[in-house]
């Protein structure tokens, strides 16, 4: 008898993983206290939703904030407090306001901990591609060049495969890199995998996928943890 796939089985087609709130709210709860934590433009915007409460993380966006809180609410409105996306934010309790040479400094200066960013693609070597996908046209790459240097972790959120299915986690990008051999864990809708010198690493997996559907969907090998 040929099994049927019902709507409680999922199929090659139709997994979808966590939703990007859910991958935001993973990363934020992986942040260790006292950590000092830029948060990239795109889905990394979202961790600063989901820092928990007890937990002393202090957000730096590089437009001049230390110590940013969540999104505003219409409660909360305040038209000139943003960050590097636009987006209005707020401050936590002790926060500074900065000038960009002085948030610069504290990029390249080798004082933030951790870069959330998102991606195109990323290496089983830490290499990662960000700011465009070819070099016909020359976009902006804004900050992610000294982020990805200067930061001493960077993490990726990312989607694992593109809308039309091809991985992004790769034994090799094929893409203008932002920066060589720089990440070291990477968070999708499927999985938690940490890069280390043997590659891609499995943390955690979706409960939707199978490990062998899961290396179906990535362009290297990834390694289970010993």
């Amino acid at each position: 008898m040929t099994a049927t796939a019902t709507a409680s089985t999922p199929t090659a087609d139709n997994i979808k993983g966590w939703s990007r709130r859910d991958m935001a709210k993973r990363l934020a709860e992986d942040i260790p206290e006292g950590w000092y934590v830029n948060l990239g433009i795109g889905i990394p915007l979202m961790v600063s939703d989901f820092v928990p409460a007890d937990r002393e993380v202090v957000l730096q966006s590089e437009n001049g904030i230390l110590g940013m809180g969540p999104l505003q609410t219409k409660r909360t409105f305040d038209p000139w407090i943003v960050n590097a996306g636009k987006q209005n934010v707020t401050l936590k309790t002790g926060a500074s306001i900065v000038g960009h040479a002085d948030s610069f400094a504290m990029i390249r200066g080798g004082h933030l901990d951790l870069c959330v960013l998102g991606s195109f693609e990323v290496a089983a070597n830490g290499d990662f591609a960000n700011w465009t996908t070819s070099l016909k046209s020359v976009p902006a790459v804004g900050g992610a060049m000294d982020l990805a240097v200067g930061a001493k972790r960077i993490w990726l959120i990312m989607d694992h495969t593109s809308k039309d299915g091809k991985p992004k986690l790769l034994e090799t990008c094929t893409m203008p890199l932002t920066a060589p051999g720089v990440v070291k864990r990477v968070y999708t809708n499927l999985a938690v995998i940490d890069i280390t010198a043997r590659g891609f690493e499995l943390v955690s997996m979706t409960p939707e996928i199978t490990f062998e559907a899961l290396q179906a969907r990535t362009g290297a090998r990834i390694h289970r943890k010993d």
